[in-house]
């Protein structure tokens, strides 16, 4: 690997603080990187942490192997989650019949389903970026990986790639529900996945970006609502959908369409709408889904609770 990549071998910390001048700050960056976009990601990482590239990989794999972990024990649990609102749904996916002959489809949405309730039962996931967008990434990309056969020890660059994204994204607005609305956690997420799978299939560095782009400018808007302040509704069928919103962006850049507003200027525009989007839609369970009749009423349930009991004493709540 030196041989290959000699610029990935650390150096002294003078020569990491000069190189860190030119470490990557915009996704226009990692678009005009050399190919493969991971391996200029890792150098930039590298430079800036003194860490050796393979502590690196080797880190990055054990996270892969946590998020499948994760992914298992959620296919094959059907508990229910603290409040009692979800935990059933990727098992019930994955059990299901595949009624519209679309394999691929069907496991990346319960793929990432699994991640989100295992979140939502307190289960051990992998954020990413954040707990409550923790299913995209898996499930897109361990999900895609899987329908093609292909092992975890393959999916290490893509992943540092989406590493790559996802620092580029956040230097430019924050990744919080609550500072951004959903946007800036699925959409990140979704733009992660997007450029991780395009790189998997042997894409170039400006397909990763522009797959990255799309998932983002296809996002903006999306305001955080969760029902009781939980990340259980509209959370994990959310990240179901947005890992399908990956692929199809990750297939359209495979495809060299590219989109038309430049992706950094994508990211300030989701940033802009972040800063505009009311208190009420961001996590706060004030707007949106939280404040149907429905919402309102599991809600109050929640509240009503006995004193010293936690949420988990809900978990019978009639809400059919």
């Amino acid at each position: 690997m030196g041989a290959t990549f000699p610029h990935l071998i650390p150096h002294s910390p003078s020569v990491r603080r000069a190189r860190l001048k030119d470490a990557m700050t915009t996704l226009d960056d990692i678009l005009n990187a050399p190919h493969p976009a991971s391996e200029w990601i890792l150098a930039q990482d590298c430079a800036e942490t003194g860490l050796h590239p393979d502590d690196i990989r080797a880190e990055m794999l054990r996270r892969i192997r946590e998020m499948r972990a994760s992914i298992e024990r959620g296919l094959s649990s059907d508990a229910r989650s603290i409040t009692g609102m979800v935990g059933w749904n990727a098992k019930g996916l994955w059990d299901a019949p595949d009624v519209l002959g679309a394999p691929v489809l069907k496991r990346v949405q319960a793929y990432a389903m699994a991640v989100n309730e295992e979140n939502a039962r307190m289960g051990r996931i992998v954020a990413a970026p954040t707990a409550g967008s923790a299913g995209t990434i898996p499930g897109a990309l361990i999900g895609v990986a899987d329908h093609l056969g292909i092992p975890d020890e393959r999916l290490i660059s893509p992943m540092i790639l989406a590493a790559g994204i996802g620092k580029a994204i956040s230097k430019r607005m924050f990744i919080s529900g609550a500072a951004g609305g959903c946007q800036a956690e699925i959409g990140s997420s979704a733009a992660m996945a997007a450029a991780a799978i395009v790189e998997l299939m042997g894409g170039t560095p400006r397909a990763a970006v522009h797959a990255a782009s799309m998932a983002l400018m296809n996002t903006i808007g999306l305001v955080c609502d969760p029902v009781g302040g939980y990340v259980e509704v509209p959370c994990v069928s959310r990240n179901a959908f947005y890992a399908v919103h990956a692929v199809s962006a990750a297939q359209l850049a495979l495809a060299q369409l590219e989109s038309f507003i430049p992706p950094d200027e994508v990211l300030g525009a989701m940033a802009s709408v972040g800063r505009m989007m009311p208190a009420a839609l961001r996590e706060t369970a004030d707007g949106g889904l939280a404040q149907t009749p429905t919402g309102l009423a599991v809600t109050a349930r929640m509240e009503g609770k006995r004193d010293g009991e936690g949420p988990g004493g809900m978990i019978e709540l009639p809400l059919a």
